[in-house]
């Protein structure tokens, strides 16, 4: 609401900061029709008048009702010019307006303003409808500007495009993948639009270039490949005739290291004629196969034996596992070890199951220990000898107790049953310890 000149009775202008200064923008425009009379009057011919900060301005006559019925159809009028304003502001600044259509609007309003038939806060008016047409005059800026950075961008584009094709048909040895590039490059090109046409024939010139030389030199790099693959052929029939000699070998180990090697050779080799790589592949992997497969059915028979050595060590941990330590544990002692020696004398067991076994079997051990251990420490000299000093203590302090109770002395007696429960509690963890062992 405007605020009003005391000495004028005319409400003072809202403060109207620059449209296009930096994080400001126009007051809001308050409603007029709540309060039509802050704004404007009705005089007593039927006259209405709108109040400014220059002073009353005449807008129309009102005979058709009351003064205040006017007021109100003036403010309604003012009301939906504010709302038009707003409307065009919101469609402007939520980007679905057309600013060309916001700036034609917003102009022709605030050109009529000053003889408008409207009462309400004009100068607010005014001063959203200029915020609305700077806001609308930057968006159009900055769509012109978008349009030429978008024409800059796609001349950017293509010269970035004709560049890297150059790049490729001088240095790339990658033939396929660069083939492959130089044709998605194209599919580029023909996406690209906004070029003018000078530019565009001397880019595509450029382009064209990049393509045909790196043609050229893909070609000439495929005759030198053909030598390399009639020299390939060579060498892998060399590998082929090792690989074929040592398929018999029982050195499984450094044989096998050996083919090994081979593959590596192999596949340094390169590729031979695409007629003969197969063939010759065939071959090698036959040599491969045929030692592997004599080292399979060896490792096979061993994994067998490993696997009944397994069988008959499960069998002897089923015996372990009934040991009772603690109920005879000289029996126990001697029993475990029968079945370490037994064990022993049984051998390997396949790879994968030691941990299981000898975890099982060191499970029994950790138990003999331990009743071991324990029968010690229950008969251990040292720890009845510190129950038994405890002990005494604690009769000491009770037979304090007693006699300084006797002699009527309380207080002696309450501090010599304090200390005996002292060494009583130490007196009872004591005898825990030897009971647990």
């Amino acid at each position: 609401m405007a605020q009003e000149n005391t000495s004028t009775g005319t409400p003072a202008p809202h403060p109207v900061p620059h449209a296009l200064h930096p994080g400001h923008a126009a007051p809001p425009v308050p409603p007029a029709e709540p309060t039509p009379a802050i704004w404007g009057r009705i005089d007593d011919e039927g006259t209405v008048y709108v109040l400014t900060a220059e002073g009353e301005r005449a807008v129309g006559v009102w005979q058709a009702g009351s003064p205040d019925e006017g007021l109100v159809h003036y403010a309604r009028r003012f009301d939906d010019v504010r709302t038009e304003v707003e409307l065009l502001e919101t469609r402007l600044v939520s980007g679905a307006g057309d600013p060309k259509h916001a700036l034609s609007s917003a102009t022709q309003i605030r050109d009529g303003l000053a003889e408008a038939a409207l009462v309400g806060d004009l100068a607010a008016l005014a001063a959203r409808l200029e915020y609305v047409i700077a806001h609308a005059e930057k968006a159009l800026a900055s769509a012109k500007a978008e349009r030429e950075e978008a024409r800059a961008a796609a001349v950017a584009r293509k010269q970035a495009l004709a560049e890297e094709a150059e790049k490729i048909a001088a240095d790339s040895t990658q033939w396929k993948a660069a083939g492959d590039r130089l044709r998605t490059i194209l599919d580029e090109w023909k996406t690209v639009k906004g070029v003018d046409r000078k530019t565009d024939d001397e880019l595509w010139k450029r382009f064209s270039k990049a393509r045909e030389a790196f043609n050229r030199r893909r070609g000439s790099h495929f005759a030198e490949l053909d030598k390399q693959r009639a020299s390939a052929k060579q060498r892998k029939e060399e590998l082929i005739a090792e690989a074929e000699a040592i398929s018999e070998s029982e050195d499984w180990g450094e044989t096998a290291g050996r083919y090994k090697d081979l593959m590596t050779e192999w596949k340094a080799a390169g590729r031979a004629p695409k007629d003969s790589d197969e063939a010759l592949w065939q071959r090698f992997r036959a040599a491969q196969d045929k030692f592997f497969a004599r080292r399979s059915a060896v490792f096979s028979e061993r994994d067998a034996e490993f696997g009944a050595n397994a069988a008959r060590k499960e069998e002897l941990l089923v015996e372990a596992e009934k040991i009772d330590a603690a109920a005879n544990l000289d029996a126990a002692k001697s029993a475990l070890r029968r079945i370490q020696e037994q064990w022993d004398e049984i051998g390997k067991v396949p790879r994968e199951r030691i941990r299981e076994l000898d975890g099982r079997l060191k499970a029994v051990q950790d138990a003999v220990k331990s009743a071991e251990d324990s029968r010690w420490r229950r008969t251990d000299p040292e720890a009845q000898a510190r129950a038994a000093q405890f002990r005494e203590r604690v009769e000491q302090f009770e037979s304090q107790a007693a006699k300084a109770r006797a002699a009527g002395d309380e207080r002696r007696a309450k501090k010599a049953d304090e200390q005996a429960a002292q060494w009583r509690e130490w007196l009872q963890a004591a005898e825990a310890a030897v009971a647990d062992r």
